[in-house]
C-alpha cells in the first residue's frame, strides 16, 4: 500500500465535527421503505422543499419527530424538489402526519466529506515520500467526472468518494472518472487534491497519494501510456485505512 495523506488532511480528519448547516420543518414529510431509485429509500416532501432548502446528494441527514423514523447521520444519495433518496433499510414506511424535522449538513472531518468534489492529477517518475511534498515529474492527466472541466472552488466536475466497508473507501458508484492527456508518458503515481486545489509544498494542504496502475494499486487506469490529447479512464479507486506512510 502506498497511500500517503497529507499532514492538512489528517488534521482535518482529527479536528472538525458535524453540524447541521439546514434544516426544514412540517408536516408534509412521508417515509418509504425502498420507494426510491434501485430500491432506495426514500423521504418525499409534498411541499417539494428540499432544493430551494439547499439539500445535495452527499449530505448527511437526521430526522426527529417521527413516529418510526428518527435517524441520524445517513448519507443522502440523490435529491429533488420532492425527495431525499438514503440507503435501503434505513427507513420502514409511514405517511405524513407527525410534525418532523429533517436537518442536514456535513459530516465535519470525514474522509469523503474532506474530499469532496475533489480532482486527481497524474505524474510520471516516483510518488513523493509525503502528501506534503511539491509534485514532482510531468502532469500527465487531471481526472475530473467525464473529463470535463475543473474549477477550485467549483463542485462542478468534481470527484467523489463513495461510502466505506472493510476499511476501505472507492469512487462513487455512477461517477465516470476520466481525462484527457495533457502530456506524453507513463503514469507513477497521482494527487488528489480536495476542492481547494492547493500544489505546491504544503503542510495544511488537504489531499493525499497513491500509485498508478492497471489491474493494481491504488488508481488503477485503463492504460499507463498517456498520450496527449487522448482519453484515460479511472476504472477503480481505493483508499484504504488506517493511514500508511
Amino acid at each position: 500500500m502506498a497511500t500517503r495523506l497529507s499532514t492538512g488532511a489528517r488534521n482535518a480528519m482529527l479536528s472538525k465535527h458535524s453540524y447541521p448547516t439546514k434544516m426544514i420543518t412540517g408536516t408534509t414529510f412521508a417515509f418509504g421503505d425502498g420507494t426510491g431509485t434501485g430500491s432506495t429509500d426514500r423521504i418525499t416532501d409534498s411541499d417539494n422543499g428540499f432544493v430551494d432548502a439547499g439539500y445535495v446528494a452527499g449530505d448527511y441527514i437526521s430526522v426527529a419527530g417521527s413516529t418510526s423514523n428518527n435517524i441520524s447521520g445517513v448519507k443522502v444519495s440523490a435529491v429533488a424538489a420532492g425527495y431525499l433518496e438514503i440507503p435501503a433499510g434505513s427507513l420502514s414506511t409511514e405517511i405524513a402526519e407527525d410534525p418532523v424535522i429533517v436537518a442536514a449538513g456535513s459530516n465535519g472531518g470525514s474522509f469523503d466529506e474532506i474530499f469532496r468534489n475533489c480532482v486527481i492529477e497524474v505524474y510520471s517518475g516516483a510518488q513523493p515520500a509525503t502528501a506534503d511534498l511539491a509534485e514532482s515529474g510531468t502532469k500527465l492527466l487531471r481526472i475530473t467526472v467525464a473529463s470535463g472541466a475543473f474549477t477550485p472552488g467549483s463542485p462542478t466536475n468534481g470527484l467523489n468518494l463513495g461510502d466505506a466497508a472493510a476499511g476501505i473507501t472507492s469512487k462513487e458508484t455512477g461517477e465516470v472518472w476520466s481525462g484527457v492527456g495533457l502530456a506524453a508518458g507513463t503514469a507513477g503515481w497521482f494527487r488528489c487534491y480536495s476542492n481547494a486545489y492547493v500544489t505546491g509544498a504544503s503542510e495544511s494542504a488537504e489531499r493525499f497519494d497513491g500509485l498508478c496502475g492497471v489491474g493494481a494499486n491504488e488508481l488503477r487506469l485503463s492504460s499507463l501510456s498517456i498520450a496527449v490529447g487522448a482519453t484515460t479512464t479511472c476504472d477503480t479507486a481505493q483508499v484504504t485505512q488506517p493511514y500508511q506512510a
